[in-house]
């Protein structure tokens, strides 16, 4: 195959030339004849032989590969020399067409060329004059150089000098002032504040180094080892000593040394060792049974191994730790009224030339104030103590659970001396309320097991006396009276602290519930138990002696309780309450069968006859009064007289029994049942009158000499007084009578039907009730709801007049409406 011959060396360069003349943008006016042709360049880009040359990846080897592989080398060499020289023309043209433009571009080059030339000399004259003006110049500067040095060694020799002069000059004043042989009479402030000064400026201004310096530097640090030993002798005394001056005294010396923080932090760290230190040896068990300090004693009897003292050593040791206990709270009392005195007069004290409070300067922020350090390594130090006392020795723990209330009582006396001692007005107390509740708690280990032992004596108290495998059996009075007697000693023994008071009394409570409890299974019940006809029965008897029991506890203890604040009274008003309704469980049904009875005798007055006008009929008592009066004798004889209590005892007790209340109760009872059931009694005549004015006689007699005294009755008694004059009164007259004050408005409505005609129908006759029913409804109803059932009779019987014509009402018609429109204007 025929080789393709290469390109010629300017083609390519041809196709470079013609592309930069096609995209530049000439800057002068364009040719005056453009080419109408199209650019040679786009008809190479659509030749597809041509087009490869367009690119940027254009390659020779592969262009000339795919050429011969076309099978067409020749015509594609052919191809490419008239590609060649339509290039050739097309620059010959586009060289032409510019030629003022090239010319124009040659002219610039030669102008730049030249000016080029030019800068190049003024560059070199100015490199020139600078090389001569530095060789002028480096003389002069090396001179200043040399000068300066020489300057600022004179000046830093004359600051130096300067300094020194004044240091030794106030040395000298510092010897002068601790020259005296006395250390009382030296001024310690104003020698502490020369010292400082005197350091602070060899320290600032580096004079050591200096040999009269350095002698005098020795002089000044033997003068302040001097001064604080002597500050802090004061300082220390007028700590311990509440003095406020020597405290200042010894304050402003140590702040005038720049060591005030550092001093105080010591002494206050000093101080929470010792109190740390005195509680410990406070427990200290062996030396309390060596005899060391603070208490002990040698030879036989002091604590073994176990914890336990050897036989006859127990009081000894017991003894011994008390007294350690005391001591230590005299201790830390001192200890901490003395930091705190110190941190009075650091907030009081004022640096007299800057009048910085020293209290800042020492305290920042974020820091505990110095008591609240004190009391955090006591609060630590007491609770690490007691835990160990009471895990480690068993006999610790039973002196100090057993003698708890002592132990709070030291505790509680120790926190009240501080708080009294250091209430001072305008400075912080150096304990509060939070700190009591911390100290306290340190001890709560012991309270716990305090209270737990307190709980067991009495629950082991009452389990003896009611134990539950013996159902049946009643405790005696005198086992009664221990239980009691032991509840008022542990009342006793903590009574002069208020809150531990009020703790054991929460233990004594759930005691006396666990009392009630076991009480109320010795109950007896039945129907023997509710059996009002015979003589008492045994069980009845056993259940009054149980219910007299648990009354004489409930007073005794509410007697106790009254001595105490109301909070105490509040602490143990349930538990009280359940022993209450212990007591009262045994005789309530008997109270309530026998009110069931009477109500029955009393219903019986349906039964009579009050509507005859026969005078000649007996005045004996009804029968039903008859039967009313037995049956309350017999109440009285069988059972109240066993149940009430003798009028001396009920005079030494102050409060009312649970059975005289039951008695007041059932009297009263009985006396508005009474009044109720004769108001509703219809027809009554003149003779019917006289008749129930003698049966409420009776009553009164039956239910003031055996069951309860009807002048104390109050409301029930004095309607019935009044109901008794209010049936012989005229119907006018009844709406203006002051009886009716004290009767129930139902009572007059009721009774007013009987004055009505017949027409006039009660809500008994209207809903076909008998008197049981109705009296049953009567008691689940308010005045007000009574007389809406009394209004709807009224209407009813207005219709039946209306529908008849009648123009008039019965008299009692318009009373009966006053009477129930006063009660509904009442109740609005």
């Amino acid at each position: 195959m025929m080789a393709l011959p290469p390109p010629s060396p300017s083609s390519s360069p041809s196709l470079q030339r013609l592309s930069t003349f096609k995209n530049s943008t000439p800057s002068g006016p364009p040719p005056s004849q453009p080419s109408s042709s199209s650019s040679p360049l786009d008809t190479f880009a659509n030749d597809p032989i041509l087009s490869p040359f367009l690119s940027r990846s254009f390659s020779s080897s592969t262009f000339s590969s795919a050429a011969l592989a076309s099978g067409s080398p020749a015509s594609t060499a052919e191809r490419l020399h008239q590609a060649i020289r339509l290039l050739d023309s097309q620059l010959r043209t586009e060289v032409v067409s510019r030629h003022p433009e090239l010319l124009s571009q040659l002219s610039s080059l030669s102008h730049a060329e030249i000016s080029l030339s030019s800068l190049r000399s003024s560059v070199s004259s100015l490199q020139s004059s600078i090389r001569r003006i530095r060789s002028d110049l480096s003389e002069p500067v090396r001179s200043i150089r040399s000068k300066s040095v020489q300057l600022t060694n004179l000046h830093s020799a004359s600051e130096l000098l300067s300094h020194s002069v004044r240091a030794l000059r106030l040395s000298k004043k510092l010897r002068d002032l601790t020259d005296g042989s006395d250390p009382e009479k030296i001024d310690l402030t104003k020698s502490a504040q020369l010292h400082y000064e005197i350091s602070a400026m060899c320290k600032e201004y580096d004079l050591f180094g200096i040999e009269v310096i350095d002698e005098e530097i020795k002089f000044v640090d033997e003068i302040g080892e001097r001064l604080r030993s002597e500050a802090m002798k004061v300082l220390e005394r007028g700590v311990e000593g509440m003095n406020q001056a020597e405290v200042g005294t010894g304050l402003q010396v140590f702040y005038n040394l720049g060591e005030l923080k550092v001093t105080v932090d010591q002494l206050v760290n000093k101080y929470k060792g010792m109190a740390v230190k005195s509680v410990g040896v406070a427990m200290d068990m062996k030396a309390i049974t060596s005899g060391g300090p603070g208490g002990g004693f040698g030879g036989p009897g002091g604590i073994r191994s176990s914890g336990a003292p050897h036989i006859g050593g127990g009081g000894k040791v017991r003894e011994a730790l008390w007294q350690r206990m005391g001591s230590c709270m005299d201790q830390l009392y001192s200890l901490v009224v003395a930091v705190w005195h110190l941190q009075r007069v650091l907030s009081k004290k004022r640096d007299p030339f800057t009048h910085v409070l020293l209290l800042d300067e020492v305290i920042k922020e974020g820091d505990s104030m110095l008591t609240d350090r004190v009391w955090d390594a006591l609060v630590k130090a007491f609770t690490s103590q007691m835990k160990s006392a009471f895990t480690a020795s068993s006999f610790v723990k039973e002196i100090f659970t057993m003698g708890y209330p002592k132990l709070v009582s030291m505790l509680e006396n120790l926190l009240e001396r501080i708080a009294r001692d250091t209430d001072v007005k305008g400075v912080l107390p150096a304990v509060d309320s939070e700190r009591k509740e911390q100290m306290v708690s340190c001890i709560a280990i012991f309270q716990t097991a305090f209270l737990s032992l307190c709980f067991g004596r009495l629950s082991d108290l009452v389990n003896s006396i009611f134990p539950m495998s013996s159902r049946g059996s009643l405790p005696s009075k005198e086992q009664i009276s221990q239980v009691l007697s032991h509840i008022q000693d542990e009342i006793e023994a903590v009574h002069p602290d208020g809150r531990l008071t009020l703790l054991v009394l929460r233990e004594i409570g759930k005691a006396l519930s666990n009392l009630a409890q076991r009480a109320e299974c010795q109950i007896s019940t039945g129907p023997e138990t509710r059996q009002i006809t015979g003589p008492a029965t045994s069980t009845q008897i056993r259940n009054f002696t149980l219910c007299q029991h648990l009354q004489g506890i409930h007073t005794h203890i509410s007697s106790m309780v009254a001595d105490l604040p109301s909070i105490a009274a509040d602490v143990l008003s349930p538990h009280l309450g359940a022993i209450y309704a212990a007591a009262c469980e045994p005789v309530t049904p008997l109270f309530k069968a026998m009110r069931d009875q009477l109500e029955s005798c009393i219903l019986q007055i349906h039964d009579q006859n009050f509507g005859v006008d026969d005078a000649a009929l007996d005045n004996n008592t009804s029968p039903y009064m008859e039967e009313l009066q037995r049956s309350i004798l017999h109440f009285r004889k069988e059972f109240l007289s066993r149940l009430l209590p003798s009028a001396a005892s009920a005079n030494t007790a102050g409060t009312e029994s649970i059975c005289t209340r039951l008695a007041r109760q059932m009297a009263s009872r009985v006396l508005i049942f009474y009044i109720r059931h004769a108001s509703l009694v219809r027809p009554l005549s003149e003779w019917g009158k006289l008749r129930m004015a003698r049966d409420m006689a009776e009553l009164e007699l039956a239910v003031g000499q055996n069951l309860f005294p009807v002048e104390q009755l109050g409301a029930p008694y004095r309607a019935l007084r009044a109901f008794r004059p209010l049936i012989f009164l005229e119907t006018p007259e009844m709406g203006s009578s002051p009886l009716i004050q004290d009767l129930p408005p139902s009572i007059v409505l009721h009774h007013l039907y009987t004055r009505g005609p017949d027409e006039l129908e009660s809500p008994m006759q209207k809903n076909r009730l008998s008197p049981k029913q109705y009296s049953l409804w009567l008691d689940n109803q308010k005045e007000d709801q009574i007389w809406k059932g009394i209004k709807a009779t009224l209407d009813d019987y207005a219709v039946k007049i209306k529908s008849r014509g009648d123009k008039e009402f019965s008299p009692v018609y318009p009373l009966m409406l006053q009477i129930g429109s006063s009660l509904t204007e009442g109740n609005l």
